[in-house]
């Protein structure tokens, strides 16, 4: 039997979403907000070729993702400068930062949610221009990364997960929201696949889209964070438009920061 938030969702539709009173939004980085994953292309050039078998191993679901990536981050020999390098190639979603625009401007509570690593997440977001409390590291939940000499050294705040997750974005998303408020996620890849069953509202592309159709689960398709932002801004245009029973708006979310 389908959950009430899954009544709330509309399957691959091109329906406008109700308005909302309270919104909290969820996003995976890699992939997602940027245009490739980045801790794919740090270990296509800069890791030992063994990073696949360990890729491997967590497609066939043998390990977490939190095993996966610290195994994977030892594979990596690279300088500082060379890992930089790396990351300022990675391109952003062009539509991102009008979109982050769109959030704040509407003081819907926005968060990334990252198996990556916040050294990159926060270096290619300050490259965008992208401030805030996302840019000095508030709102944003990912793996840690130590960089020392040429090696590199993985660490997991947020990995409290019966999955073996690096980062669980399901349970970010259950301690953050709020009773009344509706969640929306916003992803792209196998990672996210668990986060999706915390969401009200799913926009998913490429892995995610394909694993949330083959499972039935209820997502909107997107391309770009454009996409994104035409549907909850129709939402958000209606918003106040009939007022509660109570007369009273929903309570604003709580901003929580990123523990280190």
């Amino acid at each position: 039997m389908a959950t009430e938030r899954q009544r709330e969702r509309f399957p691959y539709s091109t329906t406008p979403l109700r308005p909302y009173s309270t919104l909290i939004i969820f996003s995976d980085f890699d992939g997602t907000i940027t245009q490739q994953d980045v801790t794919d292309r740090i270990l296509e050039e800069l890791a030992h070729p063994l990073w696949r078998e360990v890729e491997d191993e967590w497609v066939r679901g043998l390990i977490g993702s939190r095993e996966c990536l610290e195994r994977q981050m030892a594979l990596v020999d690279a300088s500082p400068e060379e890992l930089n390098e790396v990351i300022d190639a990675i391109p952003l979603d062009p539509a991102f930062a009008s979109f982050y625009q769109f959030v704040e401007r509407e003081k819907i509570p926005f968060y990334v949610v990252s198996d990556g690593f916040d050294y990159v997440v926060s270096r290619i977001l300050k490259r965008a221009g992208v401030g805030g409390e996302l840019e000095n590291g508030r709102h944003l939940y990912a793996s840690h990364l130590e960089i020392s000499g040429r090696r590199l050294a993985a660490s997991f705040p947020h990995s409290d997960c019966e999955h073996g997750c690096a980062t669980c974005k399901a349970t970010v998303i259950k301690r953050l929201r709020r009773e009344r408020s509706r969640v929306v996620f916003i992803g792209d890849g196998f990672s996210d696949r668990f986060a999706v069953e915390e969401a009200d509202v799913v926009f998913a592309k490429k892995q995610l889209l394909g694993y949330c159709r083959r499972r039935n689960i209820a997502c909107r398709a997107f391309e770009t964070f454009a996409d994104v932002q035409a549907k909850l801004g129709s939402a958000a245009a209606g918003r106040g438009k009939k007022p509660s029973r109570q007369g009273a708006k929903a309570p604003r979310a709580a901003t929580v920061s990123r523990i280190e």
